[in-house]
């Protein structure tokens, strides 16, 4: 896929896109997540390829800011219920197009992401809306 090699940057989802979807919640309101190792390989290769990362998340989890450091991402953005503003921001602050950033969501809120995305994709178990906004296939 020829636009994938202008990608300069990867934004991604976390919940259902690093992770599984589920969280766990303790009584004492602790969250844990599962994140999977080949993901993690896979994004440091794309790092030490020089394409940057960040992540952009509905929710706030001190696991996502543990992984991140374990990875090396540094541009970690929690709580945002604004994806589209801050995605526009990123692409700005960066001086890049919208040609040069792809993005990986799962559900409704990420597909303000995939607007301002020259590649788009969706997990496998996405909602239809988001597999449909996809480019990537």
């Amino acid at each position: 896929m020829q636009k994938l090699a202008l990608t300069k940057l990867l934004i991604l989802d976390v919940d259902g896109v690093l992770t599984d979807g589920r969280f766990i919640l303790t009584e004492g309101g602790e969250e844990f997540k599962a994140f999977n190792a080949k993901d993690g390989h896979g994004l440091r290769m794309l790092t030490s390829a020089g394409i940057g990362v960040a992540i952009i998340s509905g929710r706030s989890s001190g696991a996502v800011e543990h992984r991140a450091r374990d990875l090396g991402i540094a541009e970690v953005h929690q709580g945002i219920k604004d994806k589209e503003a801050l995605v526009m921001k990123i692409i700005r602050s960066r001086g890049l197009t919208e040609e040069e950033v792809c993005c990986v969501g799962d559900d409704l809120p990420d597909l303000p992401l995939f607007s301002h995305a020259g590649v788009s994709f969706a997990v496998a178990d996405a909602v239809p809306e988001v597999i449909e906004a996809a480019t990537g296939r």
